[in-house]
């Protein structure tokens, strides 16, 4: 594939400069871009990425000026101890001393916060890092974070790049690069490695390589909780192309036409359309749905072994809740709190509608069923098992494919310029409001 499929000329460019910036600078601008165009498309992608997290950095750093007293270390931190707290502090516990065998508990017997709700992925391979490099816990899963994040964004390209031309798929990375919640990708969290994982599954499954995406998606399952929708993916793309299969055949014992098909031409309602399955691919599917599915019992079932309790990874879950796992319902209580009795009960409802038009739009259709399919199978999962809370918005991180969507709306360079610098700023919202330590009237701080 050419990475310069749809050209524009340095006059072009200079000709939207937007109004009002000085003529000098937006010529360097495009004279930049005009050499970063001539890179090999993964180079292109790694300097996009390298200034995101560059640009991630400075506001970290900024932030961290700022920050008073914490449970963590003294006022104004440097930057490497301001990114290793949260969730980084419970992977560093993971990576030097396991998993407990015994559950920690209150005196009331209620299972308290520990380290089976981390996945063992991430931190196993920090311990490995660490045992190589002589590094301690902090750097090593920074740095699997940061190459994780690196190799997400390549694969991100390589997605869309099914889906768009070069200019259009670049802009859909940047926009990942640059999501809200993308600092996430530069601290130590395992949503990079996840991220990585889950769009390396995907490109497999829309190559059609089902035996292939098989060892990933058990990685996956093991860096975190994302294999219940993903397996949901699975059985639903099976039924779908099944399906496809049966009626192909219908209209050839009919006498239609099946060319449109068998050519491998996409349509405009499903362009992940292609060559109907054959009977050994209908197989592998199932078969990776089945993977999927056992992968997602996976890390609930070691933690019932290494404790003795069939509840312990649950329990563990519901910890920081303070409350059991009832389906749907943390919605309906968080829309009441939000909204009042009335209005908070049908919240849910609207954001689900407002969801479903979105999966509907032309821009989200484009995106192909493998895609579209993923992308509704991970709402739905979060619909059914999360709280909404403010660590919501780094959970949406997944829901990546919808990155290239937006990029698909217009090809306008204002538009697509807007959008980066409206994720920038929310950047600084994200990080100031909720990985800055705050503490409530209450006591604590919402989690990033």
């Amino acid at each position: 594939m050419s990475h310069v499929d749809d050209p524009e000329t340095d006059a072009g460019l200079e000709a939207r400069a937007p109004l009002g910036l000085n003529a000098a600078v937006w010529s360097r601008i495009a004279a930049a871009g005009a050499r970063m165009s001539r890179w090999p498309w993964w180079a292109q992608v790694a300097g996009l990425y390298t200034v995101a997290r560059l640009v991630s950095a400075c506001i970290f750093m900024a932030a961290a000026l700022h920050q008073g007293v914490n449970p963590w270390f003294p006022a104004q931190p440097d930057y490497w101890n301001f990114i290793n707290i949260w969730d980084a502090r419970w992977y560093a516990d993971a990576l030097q001393t396991g998993y407990p065998a015994l559950l920690p508990t209150d005196p009331a017997g209620t299972v308290r916060e520990n380290t089976w709700a981390f996945y063992p992925l991430f931190p196993v391979l920090g311990r490995v890092v660490s045992g190589v490099t002589g590094t301690g816990p902090a750097w090593s899963l920074t740095a699997i974070a940061l190459i994780s994040g690196l190799a997400a964004v390549l694969v991100a390209y390589k997605i869309f790049r099914h889906r768009a031309t070069h200019r259009t798929a670049l802009w859909g990375t940047v926009f990942v690069a640059a999501f809200p919640v993308a600092p996430v990708l530069q601290v130590p969290y395992a949503e990079s490695l996840n991220l990585l994982l889950i769009g390396a599954a995907l490109l497999l499954v829309m190559e059609r390589r089902y035996l292939w995406a098989m060892p990933v998606v058990v990685l996956m399952c093991l860096s975190r909780p994302t294999g219940v929708p993903f397996a949901v993916m699975t059985g639903l793309l099976f039924l779908y192309r099944a399906w496809q299969r049966v009626t192909s055949k219908r209209h050839a014992a009919q006498g239609s036409s099946t060319e449109g098909i068998a050519t491998g031409s996409p349509t405009m309602e499903d362009p992940g359309a292609g060559p109907v399955h054959s009977n050994p691919q209908l197989w592998s599917l199932a078969g990776l749905t089945a993977v999927s599915g056992i992968g997602a019992l996976l890390w609930p079932a070691i933690a019932w072994a290494a404790t003795g309790d069939p509840g312990a990874y649950t329990k563990t879950e519901t910890a920081w809740r303070g409350g059991d796992l009832v389906p749907f319902k943390p919605w309906f209580d968080t829309g009441i709190m939000l909204f009042g009795p009335t209005l908070g009960v049908l919240a849910p409802f609207v954001f689900f509608a407002a969801f479903t038009l979105l999966m509907m739009s032309r821009p989200v259709v484009a995106l192909g069923t493998e895609l579209r399919l993923w992308c509704c199978c991970y709402m739905g999962y979060l619909l059914v098992f999360l709280q909404p809370q403010t660590s919501t918005f780094r959970m949406l991180l997944p829901l990546f494919p919808l990155a290239l969507s937006a990029a698909l709306i217009s090809r306008s360079r204002a538009y697509r310029g807007a959008v980066v610098v409206m994720f920038v700023l929310l950047q600084i919202v994200w990080i100031v409001w909720l990985w800055a330590w705050a503490p409530l009237p209450g006591g604590g701080d919402y989690p990033p």
